[in-house]
C-alpha cells in the first residue's frame, strides 16, 4: 500500500445535490454516506439568531430581494426553500446553528464558515463570531472547525476564544500570496481553505511546510477531486461526497 496520507470528506452544504442545501435532509443523505463531515454557512438574522445560509438573498425561498437580516428567526424558520424541494417527510426549512450543532456534532466533525461580507457592519460581524463560538463551546479536540473569508472575523475570534481552531478561507486567484501573508502575520490560524483552481504543488507544500490544515475547496469533477487527493489535501469539500468517498478510497487503497 502508498504512503499516502488520510484525506477527509466534508459534505458541501450537506448532500447539496440531493436536497436543499444547508438542511436537515441535505445533511442526512449526507450521513448515509459515510462522509467524515459536514461544511455549512452561519448567518444573523434580524433579532440576531445564528442560522445557516450561503447567499446575501432569499432568492430560494422566493424572495430574491430580501437578506436574511431582514426578518426575525420565528419568520424565517416558517420559510420552505423552493429549490431542490425535499421529498415528503423532509425538512427543509431554515435551521439555527444552534439545532445544527447540537444535532451533528457527535455524528460527525463540523465546519462552520461564519458569512462575514462588506454589506455588514463590524458590529454584526463580531456578534456572529461570538455566537457561533459560545454555541461551538468548549474545545477538547478537533471535531469542530471554523471558517470565514474574512480575516479580521478570525483574528477577533481569536482573542475571544483562543481554544477554537480557525481556518482561513482563500479567495481565487490571489490564494498564494494571501497564504505568504497570513502565514506570516497570524500564525494562530490551524489551517487554511484553499480554492481548487488555485492549488498547485507550490500552495500544498507551502502549507505542508508549516503544518497547516489544508482543506480543499469545491471539488466536483474526476479532475477536481484527484487533483485535491495528489496534493494531499487533509480536507476535500465536495457537493458530491459519495463520489468523492468513492474515488478517496480507490486512491488511497
Amino acid at each position: 500500500m502508498n504512503d499516502v496520507k488520510h484525506c477527509q470528506i466534508f459534505a458541501h452544504r450537506g448532500a447539496s445535490k440531493e436536497a436543499a442545501e444547508n438542511t436537515r435532509c441535505a445533511f442526512d443523505r449526507a450521513l448515509g454516506y459515510a462522509i467524515d463531515g459536514i461544511e455549512t454557512d452561519v448567518q444573523l438574522t434580524r433579532d440576531e439568531i445564528t442560522v445557516l445560509w450561503h447567499d446575501r438573498f432569499l432568492d430560494k425561498v422566493g424572495l430574491p430581494k430580501n437578506h436574511i437580516d431582514d426578518f426575525n428567526y420565528n419568520q424565517l424558520k416558517s420559510m420552505q426553500l423552493t429549490s431542490q424541494p425535499a421529498s415528503a417527510g423532509d425538512t427543509a426549512g431554515i435551521m439555527s446553528l444552534q439545532a445544527f450543532v447540537d444535532t451533528y456534532r457527535k455524528r460527525c466533525r463540523l465546519l462552520i464558515e461564519i458569512k462575514n461580507r462588506e454589506w455588514e457592519s463590524t458590529l454584526r460581524h463580531e456578534i456572529k463570531v461570538r455566537q457561533t463560538l459560545n454555541i461551538v463551546g468548549p474545545q477538547k479536540n478537533d471535531l469542530i472547525l471554523v471558517s470565514s473569508f474574512n480575516l479580521a472575523s478570525l483574528i477577533y475570534a481569536h482573542h475571544y476564544r483562543p481554544d477554537i481552531l480557525l481556518i482561513y478561507n482563500l479567495e481565487p486567484e490571489n490564494a498564494i500570496a494571501e497564504t505568504r501573508y497570513a502565514l506570516a502575520a497570524q500564525p494562530f490560524l490551524h489551517g487554511f481553505c484553499v480554492p481548487v483552481s488555485d492549488l498547485d504543488d507550490e500552495l500544498a507544500g507551502l502549507l505542508q511546510s508549516h503544518n497547516k490544515c489544508m482543506a480543499v475547496y469545491t471539488c466536483n469533477s474526476d479532475k477536481e477531486i484527484s487533483k485535491a487527493l495528489k496534493c494531499g489535501a487533509d480536507i476535500l469539500i465536495s457537493d458530491l461526497p459519495q463520489k468523492a468517498i468513492q474515488m478517496r478510497n480507490a486512491y488511497e487503497a
